[in-house]
């Protein structure tokens, strides 16, 4: 089952090469992974319909938790992963003919549906409730996004959000409920917690609670009132995503997840006053407006609603008859409301339209159509011999027989949405393919044999499902005959069961339903009259309405655009709320000690000059500077502890932070701007101590309330018995903590994107345009030589241009592409002379780190100074020669091997993140020791380096290549004006822009 599962998500990731290559037909091809997961559930066929038998896997997680990822298929699963796996193959199937060979993005929609159906399998087979959790909101998101296959079309957009806000709304209860629900039982297994089941007197409160917040998400995910909205807004998506999302899957986790707990919490106080009400009240109002729906998408839209209603009222019961019934009508509903999406699909496609007002005579153009909706829509109104017609009969024969309160209320409801369900059904009919009068007849062209297949097959296991009865029951017998029952004799499923009251009751549903039809306009005007009620989907606007008024009143108030009136707020706040804690705070230290050591009495000092002179600073530049102060004071009071590893680290992030302050200073004004806000210097003053004083008192406090010994204090022996390694820091981050490691790297890779968006406005780039090694560049012509006064270069003639040449020798690759003015011929010797060695160290830090100071971290940051060092002696150029690699793609690299190694741990039998230690002998090097933990610490690394040179690109390389464009522009619309007295002073200052500070405060900033 995990293979199957992580078989579908490669899948995803390869599907948009198969699209690529072989077109739509691609779809054919993907087809064959959920067909190998029908194979699959086909196979185990044998051991599932014994009933008794449960096929588990198994791999460790978390232990110290008691958490593991837990695969686990039994009857239920089984049932669900024919729906998922069978009807996927078919809609992959349909799609190879149902897009256009030249329809854009469709790579990235068969990826994203090969993900989803992987999630909904992985959903059904999950019996770790957080595992389930996870696969859960993986539904949500791949719907969102095939929604919004069409993202051009606001109403498409519209409906994406809307099904992603209510769907995830609902995972969030659902979420809370299950972290209870594990807490309560001891146990994360699903299938262990409803064996435990509800227990009278054992945490009643707190299990009703749990229980009813996952109900919460079941009925968003499976649009019951009042979510129900969401379903007919995401008809937007194309048909095949409305065929196995909304008819076949994605709803169908709400029923599965009923199914599942209904036989251990079905007794629960609630249970069936919360599911019923909400199935009736979903049923009849889906039916209600699949009545008055024009669109015949919509009108199985609401359909669907309306089923999903009469699905959960059956499954709440959770006995064996019902269940039964409950089963019947799940397979019955999913074959051929799938089967009606694909042929609505086909005659969209032909006719263009699917508007019933528009469509007249289909039937006459394509009989096979007409026939296959035919079927389908009988199963649907539960006529004979349709499995749907069999399924129908199993509820009320057993609804009848159930004669509790509960049943009564249920046989009512599923009554009056039955009459209303066969009306809608003939509507459905009668609007897509008879003769009307006053209408065009449709001229649907020729149906292509693989868009038929798929709506072919569903419908002839419709049919047979129904001549078949008895087969079918023993499919789903299995499952209901282990729940508990109130006679000794089960109901079996079959297509005739004699001249029975639910025949009767069947037959005079059927009647009133037929009759409802033919007087449709009668009916239609009736409810034309009658009052629209509820309008959950008003309801819905107005919420997020309001909500969107009140951020914006919020934002109005708070974000005034002044950085120390955000500051002044963020410090009050937390001073207050510190504050309290510490006045309600009873654990303080019994005496103070000012230093433990005479030596961080200066360190300590040089650090409170420092943060003292940042305040007085006036130009940024000198700020940045003293600011670096107090980041190399620190790393000063590591070593001085005896923290080198941590000192290092220190000392290369304030490099690394100067360089970066210094690339950024390089667009802003050199002094420090005087405030006219509120806030006025004696103020910010007195917060400012206020909140240092506050943190003081808070270290203070938290050196003294420590009552346990530290968890701190296993890390050394944990890391060299389990880590095999002497460097404790650097064990813990890729090894004790490498979960928390493994976030921090994600969170580097988010901040890398979000720098480079700010600067790649329009597309993140590659790599940087290299020099061209045979021809000058461009920018090595931009500047007469040094004797003639840096004139630049672009006033001259062109054959003077072409005459001259940079009279400098290079000792980096790309030392010619800058002016003289802006070349230091000391700093290229100097980075020549020591790149090499900074990044073979960074190399030695990256090997040593696991018993020495050093570790991918500080490597990396060893190797981003030394590409800073190339790109502030050479340019944009030199940085390109340095790294002609994509920083993109050494940060999905490095986060691919971080995470690679996660699930390692897994295929060699062991934990999540446990490392595995090899021991080798190498000629010359000798013995070796390594670990794959090693891979782990080189994906540190490379996601370190990306970020580095991510930066570089963005807040350097590309800033010069705007400067550069902006001066050429400038330099043409002064070459077409008229050469003046005054054009010229102009020309001449404009000569000594690059004599520029990097406060900006030379006369080219003055300009």
């Amino acid at each position: 089952m995990a293979v199957m599962t992580g078989a579908f998500f490669l899948a995803a990731v390869i599907a948009p090469l198969f699209i690529r290559f072989l077109g739509r037909t691609g779809f054919a091809a993907l087809a064959l992974v959920p067909a190998a997961g029908l194979a699959l559930s086909l196979s185990v066929a044998p051991l599932m319909l014994t009933g008794a038998e449960v096929w588990v896997e198994s791999y460790r997680w978390i232990p110290a938790l008691d958490m593991s990822l837990v695969f686990r298929m039994d009857m239920l699963s089984w049932i669900f992963s024919l729906l998922v796996t069978g009807v996927g193959a078919l809609v992959f199937l349909y799609c190879a003919r149902y897009f256009d060979a030249d329809e854009l993005r469709l790579g990235r929609f068969a990826g994203i549906l090969m993900a989803f159906a992987g999630m909904m399998y992985g959903l059904i087979v999950a019996d770790e409730m957080l595992l389930l959790f996870i696969f859960w909101e993986g539904t949500t998101i791949f719907s969102y996004l095939l929604i919004g296959q069409y993202h051009s079309r606001q109403q498409t957009r519209r409906a994406a959000l809307q099904a992603l806000i209510v769907t995830t709304a609902g995972g969030l209860s659902m979420l809370i409920g299950v972290i209870l629900l594990g807490n309560i039982f001891g146990s994360g297994k699903l299938s262990s917690a409803v064996q435990r089941g509800f227990e009278s007197g054992y945490h009643d409160g707190l299990v009703i609670a749990a229980i009813i917040l996952i109900l919460v998400g079941a009925v968003s995910k499976s649009a019951l009132v009042p979510f129900h909205f969401w379903l007919p807004g995401a008809m937007a998506a194309p048909t095949p995503v409305s065929a196995y999302l909304h008819a076949a899957a994605m709803v169908k986790a709400g029923i599965y997840l009923v199914m599942r707990l209904a036989p251990g919490f079905s007794g629960m106080p609630g249970w069936h006053l919360i599911l019923l009400s909400l199935g009736i009240a979903t049923m009849f109002i889906g039916a209600w407006q699949a009545l008055k729906q024009h669109d015949l998408k919509l009108l199985l839209a609401y359909g669907t609603v309306s089923q999903l209603g009469f699905l959960i009222i059956v499954s709440a019961f959770g006995n064996r008859d019902l269940t039964t019934a409950a089963l019947a009508l799940l397979l019955a509903h999913s074959l051929f409301k799938a089967a009606l999406f694909l042929i609505v699909g086909i005659i969209d496609h032909r006719a263009g339209t699917r508007d019933l007002r528009k469509l007249s005579g289909y039937a006459r153009c394509s009989p096979l159509l007409f026939a296959l909706a035919l079927i389908s829509a009988a199963s649907m109104a539960g006529l004979p011999p349709t499995l749907g017609f069999a399924a129908k009969e199993a509820v009320f024969s057993t609804l009848l027989a159930d004669g509790s309160k509960e049943g009564v209320i249920a046989l009512i409801g599923v009554a009056v949405g039955s009459i209303l369900t066969v009306a809608y059904s003939a509507r459905f009919v009668w609007g897509a393919f008879a003769v009307k009068p006053d209408v065009e007849p449709v001229d649907p062209g020729g149906d292509s044999p693989l868009l038929m297949t798929a709506p072919t097959i569903l419908t002839i296991l419709t049919l047979t499902g129904g001549l078949a009865a008895s087969a079918v029951d023993g499919i789903i017998a299995p499952w209901s005959r282990q729940l508990p029952a109130a006679d000794a004799e089960a109901y079996h499923l079959a297509l005739w069961h004699g001249p029975e009251p639910a025949l009767m009751f069947s037959l005079l549903i059927i009647s009133i339903g037929i009759v409802m039809f033919l007087f449709r306009e009668p009916v239609a005007a009736f409810q034309t009259a009658m009052p629209d009620g509820l309008d959950f989907h008003q309801g819905y606007r107005w919420t997020i309405g309001r909500l969107e008024a009140f951020a914006a009143t919020v934002t109005s108030r708070t974000q005034r655009g002044s950085m120390p009136f955000y500051q002044g707020v963020i410090y009050l706040f937390a001073i207050a709320t510190i504050v309290i804690t510490l006045i309600l705070n009873n654990t303080w230290p019994g005496e103070v000690t000012p230093a433990d050591t005479a030596m961080q009495l200066p360190i300590a000092g040089a650090l409170i000059i420092g943060a003292i002179a940042a305040t007085a600073a006036e130009k940024r530049f000198a700020a940045v500077v003293v600011v670096g102060v107090t980041g190399y004071g620190m790393s000063a009071f590591f070593a001085h502890q005896g923290a080198p590893d941590l000192a290092l680290t220190q000392a290369l992030v304030e490099t690394i932070t100067i360089v970066v302050f210094v690339l950024v200073l390089r667009r802003l004004p050199a002094r420090i701007g005087r405030s006219a806000g509120r806030l006025s210097p004696s103020l910010r003053l007195l917060i400012g101590a206020a909140f240092g004083v506050t943190m003081m008192v808070v270290a203070f406090v938290a050196l003294g309330a420590r009552t346990a010994a530290s968890i701190g204090d296993m890390f050394p022996r944990l890391a060299y018995e389990i880590g095999h390694g002497t460097n404790v820091v650097n064990v813990t981050l890729v090894d004790i903590r490498a979960w928390d490691t493994l976030g921090e790297l994600s969170v580097v890779v988010a901040a890398a994107t979000g720098v480079a968006s700010f600067i790649f406005v329009r597309s993140r780039e590659g790599t940087l345009q290299r020099i061209d090694a045979n021809r000058p560049s461009v920018f090595s012509r931009l500047y007469r030589p040094v004797e003639d006064d840096l004139a630049p270069l672009w006033l001259a003639s062109d054959e003077e241009q072409e005459g001259r040449a940079v009279r400098r020798n290079a000792w980096l690759l790309a030392g010619r592409t800058l002016s003289p003015a802006n070349r230091s011929i000391m700093l290229e010797v100097i980075v020549r002379l020591i790149f090499h060695a900074l990044i073979v160290f960074s190399v030695y830090l990256l090997f040593a780190g696991h018993n020495l100071p050093g570790g991918g971290f500080a490597a990396g940051l060893v190797a981003g100074i030394a590409l800073a060092l190339r790109y502030l002696a050479g340019g944009r150029y030199e940085l390109a020669e340095a790294a002609p690699v994509d920083a993109g793609k050494l940060l999905g690299l490095g986060l691919a091997l971080g995470a690679g190694t996660a699930l390692g741990g897994l295929l060699w039998g062991s934990t999540v993140f446990d490392a595995v230690w090899l021991d080798f002998t190498v000629p010359l090097l000798g013995e070796l020791h390594v670990g794959t933990a090693l891979i782990f610490d080189i994906g540190v690394y490379l996601i370190v380096v990306g970020l580095m040179l991510d930066i570089l690109r963005s807040l350097g390389a590309e800033v010069d290549r705007h400067q550069e464009s902006d001066g050429r522009r400038l330099a043409e619309s002064l070459s077409t004006e008229e050469t003046s007295p005054d054009t010229q002073q102009l020309h001449t200052l404009l000569g000594r822009m690059d004599d520029v500070d990097v406060d900006g405060g030379a006369s080219g900033g003055r300009l």
